[in-house]
């Protein structure tokens, strides 16, 4: 049996108060133990001049202890309509 134990996701939202919402629900929330979480602001520049200014939010999830897992975890992604135009493919080196 496999155990997904720990797992780190990195979101970009739009502002500092989002990054503080999104780390204060993952705080709340009762289905894993929150180990780590950060913020940090990113600028894009063209030609000197800001183009694009967001925040990046890492939060540290732990589902079950590596040594003795209790209990198994499912995950699920899914992708909005419109957000990746054309599938991406893989590089293989």
């Amino acid at each position: 049996m496999k155990y997904l134990c720990k797992v780190t996701e990195v979101y970009r939202v739009e502002s500092e108060n989002e990054a503080a919402n999104l780390i204060e629900e993952a705080k709340q929330d009762k289905g894993f133990i929150l180990l780590k979480s950060s913020t940090e602001y990113k600028t894009k520049k063209a030609k000197g001049e800001i183009i694009d200014e967001y925040w990046l939010t890492t939060l540290v999830k732990e589902f079950t202890d590596y040594k003795e897992p209790d209990r198994t975890v499912t995950v699920s992604y899914s992708i909005d309509e419109g957000v990746f135009p054309e599938p991406v493919a893989a590089e293989v080196f």
